[in-house]
């Protein structure tokens, strides 16, 4: 049984955009809202190389992720074809205009995935 979790109002995401929402542990959750007022869940990662998906274009039913333009579907979290690979989902119900998560999947639902590390790769260095 879901036990819904009020994240936002849907006026609280922009048109075509996202919000992120902050976890305890793993990668945060992208909330999506489309032109129909449709709203969205994905873990804010790309299947690709782990871009911010939250700071992707959002078009129809789907978002271009912003590293390399690939197009995930917000309402399975799969990449279109050509591009192969799926982000985790999250559950949404809207009710009188607020966005509920999922509380039980927030807290437990794709946690062992990492956010990715931009910049140069560390070298470790033997001093001896």
């Amino acid at each position: 049984m879901s036990q819904w979790q009020a994240i936002c109002r849907v006026d609280d995401i922009p048109v075509l955009g996202s919000r992120r929402v902050a976890r305890e542990a793993g990668v945060d959750v992208a909330i999506f809202r489309n032109d129909q007022d449709e709203v969205f869940a994905l873990l804010d990662r790309c299947p690709h190389k782990g871009g911010p998906l939250s700071q992707g274009i959002v078009f129809g039913k789907s978002v271009a992720c912003p590293l390399h333009n690939w197009t995930i579907g917000l309402d399975d979290g799969c990449a279109r074809a050509p591009d192969d690979g799926c982000t985790p989902k999250f559950s949404v119900h809207v009710s009188n205009g607020v966005v509920h998560l999922d509380a039980l999947e927030l807290a437990q639902h794709a946690i062992d995935l990492v956010r990715p590390v931009a910049g140069p790769k560390v070298i470790p260095v033997v001093v001896g």
